[in-house]
C-alpha cells in the first residue's frame, strides 16, 4: 500500500497528512523527501497528522524523529496529531510519545503552536 501525503497550511503551521503505511522503502523515502523539502522551504511549524496511517515501522519513526530534532535545532517545532491505535502502540513502545508532543484534535495542536510562539516572544 503506497503512502499518500497531502500538505496544507493553517496560518503559519504546515499540516502533513499521511494515509497508508510509513514503512521502510519507497514510502519512508518519499516522506523523508517531503519533510526535507518543507524545512528547506522555510517551514518551522509542522503538524504530522497520523490518523490515516495503518502502519508505521522504525524507518517511519526515524524520519519523523529526525525532522523533529532538526526543527528544534532551528527554533522550530514538530507535533503529532491523532495516531491510530496501532500506530500509537508503536510510538509508545519506541518512547516517541514521551518526546514529541502529540494531540488528539487539530484545534488542540494548533493552539499549542500558538501558545509556544507567545511564550517564546514573552
Amino acid at each position: 500500500m503506497p503512502l499518500e501525503i497531502s500538505i496544507r497550511q493553517v496560518d503559519d503551521v504546515t499540516i502533513v497528512e499521511l494515509d497508508g503505511r510509513a514503512s521502510i522503502g519507497p514510502n519512508t523515502d518519499r516522506l523523508d523527501r517531503e519533510l526535507r523539502k518543507l524545512t528547506a522551504a522555510g517551514a518551522r511549524k509542522i503538524l504530522v497528522n497520523l490518523s490515516g496511517l495503518t502502519m508505521m515501522d522504525s524507518s517511519g519513526i526515524a524520519t519523523i524523529a529526525g525532522t523533529y530534532v532538526g526543527l528544534l535545532r532551528e527554533g522550530g517545532a514538530l507535533k503529532l496529531l491523532s495516531p491510530s491505535e496501532r500506530v500509537r502502540e508503536v510510538l509508545t513502545v519506541m518512547r516517541i510519545l514521551e518526546s514529541i508532543p502529540t494531540f488528539e484534535t487539530e484545534p488542540e495542536a494548533l493552539a499549542a503552536f500558538r501558545s509556544a510562539t507567545r511564550s517564546a516572544n514573552s
